[in-house]
């Protein structure tokens, strides 16, 4: 089990209570496909992934952005048991959809950098340490059904 500081909860609370959901949920999953085109082949069904600008533009690629943000809020309020809050996602997407679990940390990578970015020196070396703390937890959470 994971132990936060009082510090920590703050401070991932501000992260979200900040986010703007469609602009950073739409910028990391983009990001992810384009640095690591390989995570593309689990949305064959978006349309148009052919370059950059497709899939930045791709209002479904935005949507699921959006929606991957807003399953980030279980584990925001499910701190203290976040491996049984992702639980069925877990096994949704190992069961059913096979992704491979690395692709949860590349998306999580993909996502600190456009949340550093859009903070700027707000993104404290604190702040980032507690972020990375909670995305290694709900990585880990998320590939649970792997191991």
């Amino acid at each position: 089990m994971v132990e936060w500081t009082d510090q920590e909860r703050t401070l991932i609370a501000n992260i979200f209570a900040n986010l703007d959901y469609e602009d950073i949920g739409s910028k990391a999953l983009a990001r992810c496909l384009i640095v690591y085109p390989w995570t593309q082949r689990y949305f064959g069904g978006f349309g148009n992934l052919y370059n950059a600008d497709a899939i930045m533009n791709n209002p479904m690629i935005s949507a699921h952005g959006v929606k991957i943000l807003h399953g980030l809020d279980r584990a925001v309020k499910n701190m203290d048991d976040i491996k049984n809050a992702y639980a069925t996602l877990s096994e949704l997407h190992s069961e059913k959809l096979h992704v491979d679990p690395d692709n949860f940390r590349l998306l999580s990578d993909c996502l600190s950098i456009v949340i550093a970015s859009k903070m700027g020196y707000d993104f404290t070396p604190d702040l980032q340490a507690a972020w990375q703390k909670f995305l290694t937890v709900v990585v880990f959470a998320l590939g649970r059904q792997y191991h």
